[in-house]
C-alpha cells in the first residue's frame, strides 16, 4: 500500500502543477483581452466621433488621440464636457482662434490649448440647444 502511495504523489503533483499552469494561462488570456477591449473601445470611440472628417483648421501631421494625460495628474478624455474642460485647464489654456465648422452630424467648434508647454486641439461637437459641447476628438500637434 505503501508503495502504490509512493508511486501515485508524483502523478498528483503533476496534475496539480497542469491544473495550476491552465488557471494562469486562462487568467492571463482574460486580462489580455480586457486591455484590449478597452484600448479598442477607446480608440473606436474617437474614431466614431470623429466620423473620419478632419476639421480643417486642424495642422497636418496632428496626431488623433482618445486620452490625453498631463505631468500634473491632469486628463482630457473624448467625451468631456467644454465646462469641465474649462474647470480643468482654466480659460488661460485655451490660445488662438475658434472655428465652427459643419460636419454629417452638426456643426464642430475647435479650439487650440496650449498646456504645461502641450499645444493641442480639442473638436466638440455642437448640439442644437448650443449649452454644453462635448469633445468629440483631441489632436496633438507634433
Amino acid at each position: 500500500m505503501v508503495h502504490l502511495l509512493g508511486r501515485a504523489v508524483p502523478v498528483l503533483q503533476w496534475a496539480l502543477a497542469v491544473g495550476f499552469l491552465a488557471a494562469a494561462v486562462v487568467v492571463g488570456a482574460s486580462v489580455v483581452r480586457e486591455l484590449r477591449l478597452a484600448t479598442g473601445d477607446n480608440a473606436g470611440l474617437a474614431q466614431a466621433a470623429d466620423s473620419g472628417q478632419l476639421p480643417a483648421s486642424v495642422p497636418a501631421g496632428a496626431i488623433s488621440l482618445p486620452v490625453l494625460l498631463f505631468d500634473d495628474g491632469k486628463g482630457i478624455r473624448v467625451g468631456d464636457s467644454a465646462t469641465h474642460i474649462a474647470a480643468l485647464l482654466g480659460r488661460t489654456a485655451e490660445v488662438g482662434r475658434h472655428e465652427v465648422d459643419a460636419a454629417a452630424d452638426g456643426e464642430r467648434l475647435t479650439r487650440f490649448y496650449d498646456y504645461r508647454g502641450r499645444l493641442f486641439v480639442l473638436v466638440f461637437t455642437l448640439a442644437e440647444s448650443h449649452t454644453d459641447p462635448t469633445v468629440t476628438a483631441i489632436y496633438l500637434e507634433e
